[in-house]
């Protein structure tokens, strides 16, 4: 399913369990989390609409492979003596430049999650916050795995919610556990509805669950997930109209 729809379904997810979930109060940042939450499992696919946000500094890994080719040159110029020791740091500068040159989207996009994931790790170290570190590592290690695997699992979901619920334990912002949580699910139970399913308990075994009534990318397909996410919609605004007008 397009991420376009998945965040459609997340939102709506978020809209449902601010209306209807007992003792969460309305809130549009929670609204807001659930749709974030139903983008993570593609961070495993390093064209998807989250990966391409969070990965904002690509552009400049490639910079600094060769930002670094040039320092380990440059040191092993002016610091050493011919010898060994020099051709060893050349090659290393040589490697780190091949590497930098040879780099394209998806695997600096890949670097960059990474980076961005171990920041947010060091970060949630220094403020003493489990949450931010947890989610990190998951960035961080998330665009490392094949598409559709371990981030489109139970363990997963579980796990998401998780960090939601670490962080209404320290931020002490209700409902943030439901929010994570339903919205991850949602991506799930989304892309169980096309042809390829989900494997929801790998690694215990590898069955798919699917309903295949989607083909992702397809016009049919474009045209269903529009109606699904529509269907979803008026089916949640009837049932949050309903539960506030008692």
């Amino acid at each position: 399913m397009r991420g376009s729809s998945h965040l459609a379904i997340g939102l709506i997810t978020g809209v449902a369990i601010a209306g209807l979930a007992p003792g969460i109060p309305f809130s549009l940042p929670g609204i807001a989390l659930a749709g974030f939450s139903s983008l993570a499992p593609d961070l495993d696919h390093p064209e998807s609409r989250l990966s391409k946000r969070l990965g904002f500094t690509q552009h400049y890994v490639r910079w600094a492979f060769g930002a670094a080719a040039f320092i380990i040159a440059a040191y092993a110029y002016l610091q050493l003596r011919p010898g060994s020791e020099q051709r060893l740091y050349y090659t290393a500068a040589l490697a780190f430049g091949l590497i930098g040159v040879g780099m394209q989207g998806g695997s600096a996009r890949r670097l960059a999650l990474l980076f961005t994931g171990l920041a947010t790790v060091v970060a949630g170290l220094y403020t003493e916050q489990l949450w931010l570190s947890l989610l990190g590592t998951f960035v961080a290690l998330a665009p490392f795995t094949s598409h559709r695997s371990w981030t489109h699992t139970i363990w997963a979901t579980a796990l998401w919610t998780y960090i939601g619920h670490l962080a209404d334990q320290q931020l002490g912002w209700r409902g943030v556990a439901l929010f994570a949580g339903g919205g991850y699910a949602s991506h799930l139970f989304a892309d169980t509805l096309t042809k390829a399913g989900v494997r929801w308990f790998l690694p215990i075994f590898e069955y798919s669950f699917k309903l295949p009534l989607i083909s992702t990318g397809s016009a049919s397909g474009n045209l269903l997930e529009v109606a699904i996410c529509a269907g979803y919609a008026l089916l949640v605004l009837g049932l949050v109209v309903g539960n506030t007008s008692f």
